[in-house]
């Protein structure tokens, strides 16, 4: 799928790129830097170079800020607070760039939603999880935390 449009989250990534290499800012300029090579990465791995929507780019930098915040913790394990800091850090400066997260009562509506849907549609219990999960995640949106929206399914249908 290729889409010619202009891509705004792209361009407000590289403007504040600019900034922070105006500013001398190293730690947002390594972020940024980082999450522009991530998308370019994402664009010419096919066959044929693709230009990202919006919600494509967002969905990246979810998984960049999940990279951070994981290498935080793995700093935090094997003793090393400073590097642990720089990474939540470059986190907290990606993270600036994605829509709100769901708030905990929202997400459960939506899955009291999407399991009174699979239940109508026949599936109930845990032979449903899949289902409910994938229709959670679907209306929650790419940056959505999947492994939270699992848990909570999970908690739900038990």
């Amino acid at each position: 799928m290729t889409d010619t449009t202009n891509n705004d989250v792209k361009g407000r990534l590289r403007a504040a790129m600019t900034g922070a290499m105006k500013a001398r800012e190293e730690l947002a300029l390594g972020a940024l830097r980082q999450a522009l090579s991530e998308v370019a990465v994402v664009e010419t791995a096919g066959d044929e170079v693709v230009v990202l929507t919006d919600e494509q780019v967002l969905a990246v930098i979810a998984i960049e800020v999940r990279k951070h915040h994981e290498t935080a913790g793995a700093f935090d394990t094997a003793g090393r607070p400073e590097q642990a800091a720089r990474s939540r850090a470059e986190a907290a400066v990606l993270e600036a760039y994605l829509p709100a997260a769901l708030s905990d009562d929202e997400l459960h509506r939506i899955i009291s939603d999407e399991i009174a849907a699979a239940a109508t549609a026949g599936a109930e219990g845990m032979k449903a999880m899949g289902r409910v999960v994938s229709a959670v995640r679907a209306k929650a949106g790419p940056t959505a935390d999947g492994a939270k929206i699992a848990t909570a399914v999970k908690a739900a249908l038990a």
